[in-house]
């Protein structure tokens, strides 16, 4: 007992010297002076991580089915089995990408990875909340580290929250369960069931999704201890529709629970007074007759297409769901909010390639945006079941991103990175619901920066969420360490015995 309380002592003396550490920064460039924001560039000296590349799989046998991308190619996903604890865990990952909502949009989509396993990639990276690397997706903290930093830097991450340092040192989160990404290649959210034989289009979202399941299943899945189903844009829209179906697929006994990352888009006029993304959802609801998929709880009480808007969704819900979304959402200022067929003359234009410039007019409507997204998430986020991390950042997809998701100067709420706010939530060691205050008072932001004119979506000929980007890194938290980290690394494992 004495022991602990010298520990105690101890930690809060150094918590003091790493935050006052914090209060300094290094030497600022003059585009910081100028924006408030540092652009992070790569040391040329130090080698960059390559992240693992997973190879692509196909379902055969799906077609047989009715299974098929919009083309009638197979579809796919990739997988990396799990290893040690975390063999019998799981992580689906729906891929995200926009939707098409016509005929021609769809024709066109069938060209591109997002419609035809003919064209997606033979292999690709898996990072953040896919990485295999305890050091970026967080996991057991004693292990042999082929960089003494990176010792430290999880050390300190544990150290900024000490009422749960036991569980970040000791528990072992997501770096080695099963990782999957389900590739995405219908354009409904996994969610559409018809087909148009004169176009020779495939709806077959929910056939997609049933089929992979059922070939996961078929791999280990059945005998899951825990699984997390997510997804990211409009692969965080298709976790929340199928996180209830996700859970009735699982034995009883399995720990279930799902996350929405940037998923939560909104039903709102765009600045023309117009209703784009109500729009854009109505011609993919009807075209690929999604309404045979949504919950029959919604439906008894709302239209179609008012169902495939998650505010309307979320409260149906019973399997245990997370929130990740910036307040400021990136894809759906470009395109919900102020897409270039609300404003012909782009007035908008260059408060969307980069939120410093926008006028005083534009951050209220950003405001405005902001506050009807934390209204709409009231009722969920009363429930104790629940997670939320709405940050005030212009990003989209956080989860996705190693930047964004766990590394030196990730985005923090609370002094909490994303990853530990999702692992704290999942395993039940603390209660998540950490919502930002408004722009512009978050420093750890990792905000997008559009070059103007390259806006990825601009008619329903494109629907993509691939956004290109130039990324501009806000000025967050920067480790630093000290003899005395050193010293108390090995008093830990006492403390936590």
């Amino acid at each position: 007992m004495r022991m602990k309380m010298i520990l105690i002592i101890t930690f809060s003396f150094l918590i003091s010297v790493i935050r006052s550490d914090e209060t300094h920064t290094d030497h600022l460039s003059p585009q910081y002076i100028l924006e408030n924001d540092v652009v992070s560039l790569p040391d040329a000296a130090a080698p960059q991580p390559q992240p693992l590349m997973v190879p692509l799989t196909l379902i055969h046998g799906a077609d047989s089915k009715g299974a098929v991308c919009l083309d009638g190619t197979l579809p796919g996903y990739h997988f990396h089995p799990g290893s040690g604890s975390g063999a019998n865990s799981w992580i689906i990952q729906l891929e995200g990408g926009g939707w098409c909502n016509t005929i021609r949009s769809c024709v066109f989509r069938k060209t591109t990875r997002r419609g035809s396993s003919n064209h997606m990639e033979k292999q690709l990276p898996f990072t953040g909340l896919l990485s295999n690397k305890a050091e970026e997706n967080p996991g057991f903290f004693f292990l042999p580290f082929t960089d003494i930093t990176q010792y430290f830097r999880r050390l300190k991450k544990c150290l900024l929250n000490l009422s749960i340092l036991c569980c970040h040192l000791l528990c072992t989160d997501f770096f080695n369960w099963n990782r999957i990404k389900v590739r995405y290649c219908d354009g409904a959210s996994f969610s559409g069931d018809s087909q148009n034989e004169a176009a020779k289009l495939q709806f077959r979202g929910q056939k997609i999704w049933l089929a992979a399941m059922e070939e996961l299943l078929s791999k280990g899945m059945k005998n899951a201890n825990q699984a997390l189903l997510s997804g990211c844009s409009a692969g965080g829209l298709a976790s929340i529709l199928h996180c209830d179906e996700f859970r009735t697929l699982l034995p009883k006994s399995t720990k279930v629970k799902c996350l929405s990352d940037a998923g939560f888009f909104l039903d709102v006029a765009d600045v023309s007074g117009g209703h784009t993304l109500r729009n854009l959802f109505g011609g993919v609801v009807k075209l690929q007759e999604v309404q045979k998929n949504l919950p029959k709880s919604c439906l008894n009480n709302l239209d179609p297409i008012s169902c495939f808007f998650p505010q309307n969704l979320i409260n149906h819900v019973q399997t245990p769901l997370f929130l990740l979304n910036a307040a400021y959402d990136a894809w759906q200022l470009q395109e919900s909010l102020a897409p270039p067929s609300a404003d012909p003359h782009g007035s908008w234009n260059n408060c969307k390639s980069n939120h410093a410039n926008c006028d005083s007019s534009q951050i209220q409507t950003l405001q405005n945006f902001r506050n009807q997204m934390l209204n709409d998430m009231k009722g969920f986020s009363a429930t104790p079941q629940s997670g939320l991390f709405i940050n005030s950042c212009f990003a989209h997809c956080q989860s996705e991103r190693q930047d964004t998701w766990f590394a030196d100067d990730s985005p923090l709420l609370n002094n909490m990175p994303i990853a530990i706010a999702v692992g704290n939530w999942f395993f039940d060691r603390q209660v998540i619901k950490a919502i930002d205050c408004a722009y512009p008072c978050d420093n750890t932001c990792h905000n997008l920066v559009f070059n103007v004119g390259r806006s990825s979506v601009v008619d329903s000929q494109s629907t993509s969420d691939d956004i290109p980007t130039n990324l501009l890194y806000s000025r967050s938290t920067k480790l630093t360490f000290s003899a005395g980290l050193l010293v108390l690394s090995a008093l830990l494992p006492i403390t936590c015995s």
